[in-house]
């Protein structure tokens, strides 16, 4: 699902694309500006004495107007700050601190209505008092919910045999009109988290246990809140105008990020965020467990923690982030088991139990792999190979430092083609699905292996200046038959790769639609701007470029169509670029002069196509693949759960038998014995790569006609 940005507990993670040198930045921005005096801070509403009411720093007055003048000056999206704009960033924050509507009351949203055009004079001006007088309610509001929460518990009164159900999705419904009405709504909701609880196999009062220790944890949580983290969360909701990737970070967040990126290495390789309440999976670090177990995703949610084979599942639902890490980090050899509610799954989805053995990531893992796969199709003998490229790396200190066998990911794939070719495969595919992308560079050279010269992709800055980067080695590497296999997941540096490889013509794009991702991040540190003697500011990450194919369509927002599409298990609207409101358009600028190779042609293509169809009407394991896509993204769809525990029971019975008849299907082919003249049928616990090397094979097929 798509990770909303509540930006209450978020540590946020930066997806750069190495390689990418920084945009210089120009004149527009002063450093030698005086500091203005803090707006007179005047709280509008009546609150608990025992709650602290927090103030902004005076620092943030002269980083807000640093912010504002760097993004109009090197944002590439030219948004003038006005109404309009003021109007999205009240949304934005109202979102940010409520986003699921459950502490508001429609006579609070009203009180902030005069603040809904005011955002953007007040942000030239540093003037921070509207944002604060919004959060110092929203504490309120959060203490009386969880004050509330404790006497629902308490109570114990929950029927589950009733036939009644909480809508979880509440962007498009009202604020509840007074307190009886959210109370209902909570209600339902707590509800619902018993039930999910119940489902695990706890009592009920097991259940309520685990919540009433949870909601001391939320209380705790909100007690440690400070004027940064209210800064940082204001902020992120007027950079979440311009796009999905343009954020800001406090100096703690910053210092965070740097300490989880360096031991991003130990573990079990997952990046991790929050959304509300839920720690989530940003991205899994290829060659780690998580990457290797194939059971953690990401959007994934991480509901429990338990260390070693038998030790008890502690609930982390409401921990802060830099919590779970500990919990989830140990020594090298240990056991972790995790509570995950898969994000394909959707609402009402039962947590499953991923036992992991923590490691110290080996970035040889991380790198490309080959497999051949031999076996029979339509009667006739194929030899596939299959590359899978985690993400495009390179070591850059060796590479500037002379070292000539430094790694890089074309480096790797030039000497598995070349193993590949004296095993005489008939046919190559380059497996992206789980690629979110890396070093510019390497997705270009990796193009140069599969065409003879040319352009790869073209990049607009801020300024509208286009350039183009281009391979020009001159030499086709491998010139048989190509096919690139992409995923939802697949994403920037794979786009690029995948998108020259279907301009050129050269290759057959298969499998969903890609990410869209076609953006370029620099991060900028606001300290360069302000006087040395200045307190600590943050860190600004602003979108200055934009990616495009050489024939001049963008990899943004819409990312790259498959020539033949698989069944799609990750739906559009909550997964993918196209999933960010904010996200930056796609458009097209002039193509860049290229000779296509015309590998494919509209009578492969076509041939293919109905290939696959026929499949679809004859082959079980396909209409199994799209059977369980459809019910994939129809749970992803969904809106609302069901409070009666009998229908819970059964919708989890009916799954659990879906994956047990999914895992009995065998692991691998078998491998024929020496000297046998018969080849085993393919068959695959991954069926989208088994579909995959059956339209390769097609392809084979018919270019050998």
């Amino acid at each position: 699902m798509m990770i909303k940005k509540n930006l209450l507990y978020i540590l946020p993670a930066i997806l750069l694309i190495a390689g990418f040198s920084l945009f210089p930045l120009e004149q527009g921005v002063k450093a030698d500006e005086p500091a203005k005096e803090a707006p007179a801070f005047a709280l509008e509403f009546a609150l608990n004495d025992t709650i602290k009411v927090l103030k902004p720093e005076r620092k943030n007055i002269q980083e807000t107007i640093k912010i504002v003048q760097l993004l109009e000056a090197y944002h590439y999206r030219k948004v003038p700050l006005n109404d309009s704009v003021s109007e999205v960033i009240y949304h934005n924050y109202l979102e940010a601190l409520d986003n699921s509507k459950l502490y508001f009351l429609k006579k609070d949203i009203a009180s902030f209505a005069k603040y809904r055009h005011q955002f953007d004079d007040n942000l030239q001006a540093g003037d921070l008092n509207a944002a604060y007088q919004i959060f110092a309610v929203f504490k309120e509001r959060y203490y009386q919910r969880i004050a509330e929460v404790k006497e629902l518990l308490a109570a114990n009164n929950f029927d589950f045999s009733l036939d009644e159900e909480f809508v979880f999705d509440r962007d498009s419904l009202p604020w509840p009109a007074n307190k009886q009405e959210l109370n209902d709504v909570w209600r339902r909701y707590i509800k619902n988290e018993l039930l999910s609880l119940k489902l695990t196999g706890k009592t009920t009062e097991e259940a309520i246990e685990v919540l009433q220790k949870r909601y001391n944890r939320y209380q705790t949580v909100i007690q440690q809140y400070n004027a940064a983290d209210v800064y940082q969360v204001f902020m992120n909701s007027y950079t979440e105008v311009y796009d999905p990737h343009t954020s800001y970070f406090n100096p703690i967040t910053a210092e965070n990020f740097d300490i989880e990126m360096s031991k991003s290495l130990e573990g079990i390789g997952a990046r991790l965020s929050k959304d509300g309440d839920y720690t989530v999976v940003v991205s899994v670090v290829p060659g780690g467990p998580a990457f290797k177990s194939n059971q953690i995703h990401d959007n994934d949610k991480i509901v429990g923690v338990g260390q070693g084979k038998e030790g008890e599942i502690v609930d982390v639902v409401g921990w802060r982030n830099d919590e779970v890490v500990k919990l989830i980090r140990g020594k090298k050899g240990t056991v972790v088991r995790l509570s995950i509610l898969k994000a394909e799954d959707g609402a009402g989805a039962t947590p499953k139990i991923v036992t992991l053995v923590r490691d110290k990531i080996n970035l040889e893992d991380a790198r490309a792999e080959s497999k051949v796969y031999h076996f029979s199709y339509e009667d006739q003998p194929y030899k596939l190979g299959v590359i899978t490229i985690p993400s495009f790396y390179k070591d850059f200190k060796d590479a500037r430092t002379g070292n000539r066998n430094f790694n890089s990911t074309t480096r790797d794939v030039r000497k598995l083609i070349a193993d590949l070719k004296e095993q005489q495969v008939d046919g190559l595919m380059i497996d992206l699905r789980r690629n979110g992308g890396g070093a510019l560079d390497e997705a270009i050279e990796l193009t140069g292996l599969f065409i003879e010269k040319g352009p790869v992709v073209q990049v607009r800055d801020f300024q509208g200046k286009i350039s183009h980067e281009d391979d020009k080695s001159g030499v086709v590497f491998y010139d048989g038959p190509l096919a690139v296999l992409t995923s939802r997941l697949s994403a920037s540096a794979s786009e690029i790769f995948a998108a020259a490889i279907q301009d050129y013509k050269r290759g057959l794009v298969v499998g969903e639609q890609s990410f869209g991702k076609g953006t370029v991040q620099n991060l900028i540190g606001l300290q360069r701007f302000v006087p040395k003697e200045t307190e600590k500011l943050g860190q600004l990450k602003l979108t200055m470029a934009k990616f495009y194919r050489v024939n001049g369509g963008s990899t943004q927002n819409i990312g790259v169509t498959p020539d033949l599409k698989l069944p799609a298990i990750y739906d559009e609207k909550t997964v993918g670029e196209s999933s960010y409101p904010s996200a930056l358009p796609w458009d097209k600028i002039a193509p860049t002069r290229y000779t296509p190779v015309n590998s494919v042609n509209r009578q492969l293509l076509a041939a293919l196509q109905q290939k696959y169809d026929q499949r679809l009407e004859d082959d079980p394991d396909l209409q199994e693949l799209m059977a369980d896509a459809q019910r994939m993204r129809e749970n992803q769809q969904r809106t609302s759960v069901s409070l009666n525990e009998a229908k819970r029971k059964a919708e989890k019975e009916a799954d659990e038998q879906r994956r047990k008849a999914a895992a009995g299907l065998e692991g691998e082919i078998k491998t024929p014995e020496s000297g046998s003249t018969t080849l085993e049928k393919l068959h695959l616990k991954d069926l989208y790569l088994q579909e995959s090397l059956f339209i390769l094979a097609d392809m084979v097929a018919y270019q050998g006609s």
